[in-house]
C-alpha cells in the first residue's frame, strides 16, 4: 500500500485525481493490517511530511499519520520512540544540507498518539533535555516559536526544577537575539506573533512557577546592561517585560538599584535600551517600568544617569508620538522625562525643532488618539515653558503651534512639576550643570544656576556688557583693597578669557550676598543690584583711588579734578544727582535739597492719569515720529505754562497741539520761559536715529518708558495728611513738590516698580503692563549756567536759554526681564549688547555733531539674550515683543548709556582715551595664571569626558535614525529614498520604521 500511496503522490495527475485515490488508500488504512506494512506506511508518510516539497504532500503525510497513530496505536507507538525522536532532534531528517524544518512540528503531531502509552514519560523526559539544548543553540524566531507551541500544547515537556529557571534564562537569550529579515508587513506581523509565542511561554512558566520570575529578570537585566556585545540585543525583549506581575515591581527596581555590582555604565546601557522598547507594539505596561527604574535611580541619586540617558533618548521618545500603536506608552514615558528634568532646559529644548512638526502632523490625523495626545502635550510644553522662561526667540515657534489648545492653570503646572521632581532638596543637583561641550557661537560664557541665582546672573551680565564698567574693572590693580570689587574683577575676567562655555560665580555669589536674603529663593534683582552698587561704593570710599589716568588728563581743571577724584568707580559709571524742590503754595518759598543717586525706580501712573499731557521741562523723549517740533510762532508760548510735543498733522491743520506741562516754578503773573523749538527739537531729515523711530514709538494703548519718566518728573501735591511743614510759614501748609535731575549717570539704571504690597491679600503682587521700551531716549537733566559754556563746547544738544535744561542722549544697553507674577519666584534673564559711542569724541571746530554712519546705526548693534548658562543672538524686535508673546515675561530693570557731552564728556573723554591706550585690558599676572590653568582643566575635562562617552556611546543600540520619522514628506505618499527605511516603501506609516 506504502508503494502505491507513493506513486500516486508523485504522479502528474491533478490534485483532485490524487485526491480522490489517497482518499482511498486512507479509508483502507482504517481497517487491521500486519505491523511491516503499518512500519512502511508510518515511514512514507513520515518522509512526505519532513521533505515534501509541496505543502499537498506534507498535508498528506500529515493525514496518513494522524490515521494509523488513531487506528493502529501498538504500531504507532513502537515506530515513535525515544531513540527515534532523538536522531530526529540531534540528527535531523534529510539529506545532509536540506535537512527538514518541520521536525518539532512532527514531534508535535506524535506526540498527541502517545500520551497514554508506557513510553510516554521517557519521551517526555528526552524532550526536557533536548528543548533546553535547542534553546542554547539560538535557534530562529521562527524554531523558537515552534518550540513554544509544542511545549505550551503538551507542558509536560517543560524542563523542570534547575533546568526550568535556565530554560527561562536562555529562552530570553535567544528573544535577545531576534531579528525580523524581511521589511514587508506580513513578514513583520509574522515575526511580532512568532516572538508573541515565545513571551506567552515565559508567561506560562511563570504562573506556575513563581521562583523562576526573578532569576529570568536578572538574566534579562543582563541581557541589556552588557556592554560586550556587539550588536545591541533584540527590542523583542520588551515582550517579556510584560508579562511580570506589577506587584514584583517595587522589589526589582529596589534590587537593581541598589546593587553595588552593577556599575553606572552597566545601569545606563540598561536603561537606554529599556527606553527604546517604547517602540514594541505589542508591550503592555512597559511604560510603567521604564518610569518606575528611572524613579529608582531618582531615588538613589543616580542623577548623572538619568541626565546621560535623558539627553540621548529623548528625541527618540518622542518620535514615537507619530505612531498611534505605541503613542499611549511614549507619551507616559515622555511625561517622566521631561517633568523630572527640572534641573535644566536642555532636554526641552532638545526637543524645541521638531514640536511644530509633530504638532502638525496630530492634527492632520484627526483621530481621537491624536486628539488626547495633543492634549496632553500642550500641557506638558505649558509646564515646560513655566519652568523654564527666558527663551522667547526659541519659544514663539512652539507657541504658535499650540496656540489653539488648552493652557493649564498655575496650579496645575505646579502639581505636575512638583510631583515628579527627582529630588526636592535643591541644592542636591548643583553638580549636574547643563552638558555644554563648546562656548556659545555667540563667544559670550553663560553663568550657572546656584539655585535660583538668575537674579545675580542676570544682573551680573548687564554690568559686564556695561563695556565702560568692565574695562575700568579689568583695568583694576593688584592689591586695591577692595575684596568685593577684586572678586568681581576676576569674574569679569573669566567672562572675558575662560574657554568654558558657562562659568560658575559661587564665589562671587558668597561675598556679594545680602545678608536678609534666604538661601534657595528667588530674589529682587533690583534689590541685589542696590546692595551690589553701595557695597561696592562703600569698600572703595575707604580704600584705594581707581582713576588715576583722570588726574593726568589735560583737560582738567582743578577744580574738575577734584570734583572726579573725590568720586569712586560706582559714582563715575552709576552715580547721578536730583534736586528736590517743595514750594509752599501759601508764601510761595522753595526749598531745594540735592541727593544722589544710582537708579531711578518708576512707579506706574494710576489709570486714570494721562502722563503724556504732563512732562517735564525738556519733555523725555524717544528718538523717532514722536519728536518736539519747534512751533510755527515762538511767541505764542510765551506766558503760558504749555509748549507743542508734537506738530498738527499736515493733512489737518486745524488740529489742537498735543501740550506738555511744564514742572518749572513761576511765580504768580510771571511768564514762563519760553522753550525755544531748535533747543531740544530733532531734525529727522537729517538725524539717522529718526530711521528706527517706528520700532522705538509705543503703541498708543500702551505705556512707555518715557510716560513714567514723566510721571517721576511731574509735581506731586502734597495735601492733606501729607501737608509740608513750611519754615517761613511756621506750619503745616499745602505745597508742590517737585524733581529734577541735576546730574546724568553715565549708566542710567531705571527699575520698573512692577511689585506692589496688596493689601487685600497681604501679598506682593505683580504689575504685567506692558511698557514700550525706546532705544535711544532723551532726559532733561539742569545744568548750571556755569556749565552752559561746557555744554556748547562738548557739542551736546543744547540748553534751553534761560531755562537752565539740556536734553541728555541716553541709548540703550540691557534690558532685564522678569518672568513669573510674584517677587518670590518666577524666573530672571537678561538682553544685553555692546553701547559705544556712535557720534565720534572728537568734533570740528563748529561744535556741528557728525552724523553718524549707516552702520552705526544702534539697531544693527548686535543684541544677546543670557539666561544662565546659554547666551544666543537676539534682537531688538525680540525685547520689543517679548510681553506680546509672553504676558508674564515683563521689563524690569533698564541700563542706558549717555552719549558723550555736557559734564560727562570728560569723562568720554578719558575713558576713550583709556580705550585707546588699554583696548585689551590688561591683568595682572595672578588672575592671568588662573585663568590659563582653569582653561587647561577644562581641556583636560573634556577629553576625558570625551572618552568616557565614547565608551558609552559604543554600547548603545544600532538602530536607525529616529529623526527620519520627522523629516519624511506627509504630504507625498510615494516619496522614496533616503528618508523611508526601504528606497521607494517605508513612508511615514511604515511599520517596520517603527519597531526597528
Amino acid at each position: 500500500m506504502d508503494k502505491i500511496l507513493e506513486a500516486v503522490v508523485m504522479s502528474s495527475y491533478p490534485n483532485n485525481v490524487k485526491q480522490g485515490l489517497v482518499r482511498r488508500v486512507i479509508e483502507a488504512a482504517k481497517q487491521p493490517m500486519d505491523s511491516e506494512q503499518c512500519w512502511s506506511m508510518l515511514e512514507l508518510s513520515t518522509k512526505l511530511y519532513l521533505t515534501g516539497d509541496t505543502k499537498y504532500k506534507r498535508e498528506i503525510g500529515k493525514e496518513v499519520l494522524e490515521v494509523y497513530g488513531h487506528y493502529h496505536p501498538e504500531e504507532f507507538e513502537e515506530f515513535f520512540n525515544v531513540r527515534f525522536l532523538l536522531s530526529l532532534l540531534q540528527e535531523g531528517y534529510g539529506p545532509l544540507g536540506k535537512r527538514s524544518h518541520y521536525v518539532l512540528d512532527y514531534i508535535q503531531l506524535g506526540l498527541q498518539f502517545v500520551l497514554e502509552s508506557p513510553s510516554a514519560n521517557s519521551i517526555f523526559s528526552l524532550l526536557r533535555i533536548e528543548v533546553l539544548r535547542k534553546v542554547c543553540e539560538r535557534p530562529s524566531p521562527k524554531q523558537c516559536a515552534k518550540i513554544s507551541k509544542l511545549l505550551t500544547q503538551h507542558p509536560q515537556c517543560i524542563p523542570t526544577g534547575k533546568h526550568q529557571v535556565l530554560f527561562c534564562q536562555q529562552l530570553i537569550r535567544c528573544i535577545g537575539q531576534f531579528q525580523c529579515v524581511s521589511e514587508g508587513e506580513e513578514a513583520i506581523m509574522e515575526f511580532l506573533e512568532q516572538v508573541n509565542k515565545v513571551s506567552g511561554l515565559l508567561q506560562r512558566i511563570w504562573r506556575t512557577q513563581t521562583s523562576a520570575i526573578l532569576p529570568s529578570l536578572k538574566e534579562l537585566f543582563a541581557i541589556i546592561s552588557s556592554t560586550e556585545e556587539q550588536e545591541a540585543p533584540s527590542n523583542a525583549l520588551a515582550s517579556v517585560v510584560q508579562f511580570v506581575p506589577l506587584e514584583l515591581m517595587d522589589g526589582v527596581i529596589r534590587n537593581l538599584t541598589n546593587d553595588d555590582s552593577i556599575t553606572d555604565v552597566q545601569m545606563m546601557t540598561a536603561i537606554g535600551r529599556m527606553i527604546d522598547w517604547v517602540s514594541w507594539p505589542l508591550g503592555k505596561n512597559i511604560d510603567k517600568w521604564i518610569i518606575a527604574l528611572l524613579k529608582g535611580l531618582a531615588a538613589v541619586k543616580k542623577f548623572s544617569i538619568l541626565i546621560e540617558v535623558t539627553l540621548s533618548k529623548i528625541e527618540k521618545v518622542f518620535s514615537k508620538l507619530l505612531y498611534p500603536i505605541v503613542r499611549e506608552g511614549a507619551l507616559s514615558v515622555l511625561q517622566y522625562m521631561l517633568l523630572s528634568f527640572q534641573h535644566s532646559h536642555e532636554a526641552f529644548h532638545l526637543l524645541l525643532p521638531h514640536i511644530p512638526r509633530l504638532v502638525a502632523s496630530l492634527k492632520k490625523e484627526d483621530s481621537n488618539s491624536a486628539t488626547s495626545s495633543l492634549e496632553q502635550l500642550a500641557e506638558l510644553i505649558h509646564c515646560m515653558f513655566f519652568r523654564f522662561s527666558g527663551f522667547p526667540d526659541l519659544y514663539e515657534p512652539v507657541l504658535e503651534a499650540v496656540k489653539a489648545l488648552p493652557i493649564p492653570n498655575e496650579d496645575r503646572i505646579k502639581h505636575l512639576l512638583g510631583q515628579n521632581a527627582w529630588t526636592s532638596q535643591k541644592n542636591e543637583l548643583a553638580c549636574f550643570y547643563p552638558r555644554l561641550v563648546s562656548k556659545s557661537e555667540t563667544g559670550k560664557i553663560g553663568l550657572i544656576n546656584l539655585g535660583n541665582t538668575c537674579y545675580m546672573n542676570s544682573i551680573i551680565q548687564s554690568l559686564f556688557m556695561a563695556s565702560d564698567f568692565r574695562h575700568s574693572v579689568l583695568n583694576l590693580t593688584e592689591g586695591n583693597s577692595q575684596p568685593l570689587m577684586t572678586k568681581l574683577q576676576w569674574l569679569f575676567a573669566f567672562l572675558e578669557h575662560s574657554q568654558r562655555p558657562a562659568i560658575s560665580p559661587e564665589s562671587f555669589l558668597s561675598a556679594s550676598w545680602p545678608p536678609w536674603f534666604t538661601p534657595g529663593a528667588q530674589q529682587d534683582c533690583s534689590e541685589y543690584l542696590k546692595y551690589l552698587l553701595d557695597r561696592l561704593h562703600e569698600e572703595e570710599k575707604t580704600g584705594k583711588r581707581i582713576y588715576q589716568k583722570l588726574k593726568e588728563s589735560s583737560l582738567m581743571s582743578q577744580a574738575v579734578e577734584h570734583h572726579y577724584l573725590n568720586k569712586t568707580l560706582i559714582e563715575k559709571m552709576f552715580g547721578g544727582k536730583m534736586m528736590t524742590k517743595i514750594r509752599c503754595l501759601k508764601c510761595l518759598n522753595v526749598s531745594s535739597r540735592e541727593e544722589a543717586f544710582t537708579d531711578l525706580s518708576l512707579a506706574f501712573p494710576p489709570p486714570d492719569r494721562h502722563t503724556r499731557g504732563s512732562t517735564s521741562v525738556l519733555p523725555v523723549e524717544q528718538i523717532g515720529p514722536r519728536f518736539i517740533e519747534p512751533p510755527e510762532n515762538p511767541s505764542q508760548l510765551t506766558g503760558s505754562p504749555w509748549v507743542q510735543r508734537k506738530a498738527p498733522k499736515a493733512a489737518d491743520p486745524a488740529a489742537p497741539p498735543v501740550l506738555v506741562e511744564t514742572l518749572g516754578f513761576q511765580e504768580p503773573g510771571e511768564a514762563a520761559n519760553p522753550l525755544r523749538g531748535d533747543a531740544v527739537g530733532v531734525d529727522t531729515a537729517k538725524d539717522p536715529l529718526s530711521a528706527f523711530g517706528e520700532q522705538a514709538c509705543a503703541p498708543k494703548d500702551s505705556r512707555s518708558v518715557p510716560d513714567l519718566i514723566n510721571y517721576f518728573l511731574s509735581p506731586e501735591r502734597l495735601t492733606a495728611e501729607n501737608k509740608y511743614h513750611c519754615e517761613k510759614c511756621a506750619s503745616l501748609q499745602d505745597a508742590e513738590k517737585v524733581a529734577e535731575l541735576t546730574e546724568g549717570p553715565h549708566y542710567l539704571i531705571l527699575t520698573l516698580l512692577r511689585f506692589s504690597f496688596d493689601p487685600r491679600t497681604m501679598k506682593r503682587k505683580k504689575i504685567l503692563d506692558n511698557v514700550s521700551i525706546p532705544v535711544v531716549l532723551k532726559l532733561p537733566v539742569l545744568v548750571t549756567p556755569e556749565e552752559t559754556e561746557e555744554v556748547c563746547r562738548c557739542g551736546k544738544d543744547r540748553a534751553a536759554p534761560g531755562s537752565g535744561f539740556v536734553s541728555v542722549v541716553y541709548d540703550l544697553c540691557s534690558v532685564v526681564v522678569h518672568s513669573g507674577i510674584s517677587s518670590e519666584s518666577g524666573h530672571y534673564y537678561c538682553y544685553s549688547r555692546e553701547c559705544t559711542d556712535i557720534v565720534p569724541h572728537e568734533q570740528p571746530r563748529d561744535a556741528t555733531p557728525k552724523p553718524a554712519s549707516d552702520k552705526q546705526l544702534d539697531f544693527e548693534i548686535q543684541w544677546y539674550l543670557f539666561n544662565d548658562t546659554r547666551v544666543s543672538f537676539s534682537s531688538f524686535e525680540s525685547v520689543s515683543n517679548v510681553t506680546s508673546f509672553f504676558p508674564k515675561d515683563t521689563a524690569y530693570v533698564l541700563f542706558y548709556r549717555q552719549r558723550p557731552g555736557r559734564q560727562g564728556c570728560l569723562l568720554h573723554e578719558a575713558l576713550a582715551e583709556a580705550g585707546r591706550l588699554h583696548s585689551e585690558p590688561s591683568l595682572h599676572k595672578d588672575l592671568m595664571e588662573a585663568i590659563s590653568k582653569d582653561n587647561i582643566l577644562y581641556l583636560q575635562e573634556q577629553e576625558k569626558e570625551a572618552r568616557n562617552r565614547a565608551a558609552y556611546i559604543s554600547t548603545l543600540p544600532k538602530s536607525p535614525l529616529w529623526w527620519r520619522d520627522f523629516d519624511r514628506d506627509k504630504d507625498d505618499d510615494n516619496s522614496s529614498g533616503g528618508c523611508s527605511p526601504a528606497a521607494g516603501g517605508g513612508g511615514s506609516g511604515s511599520f517596520h520604521g517603527l519597531v526597528f
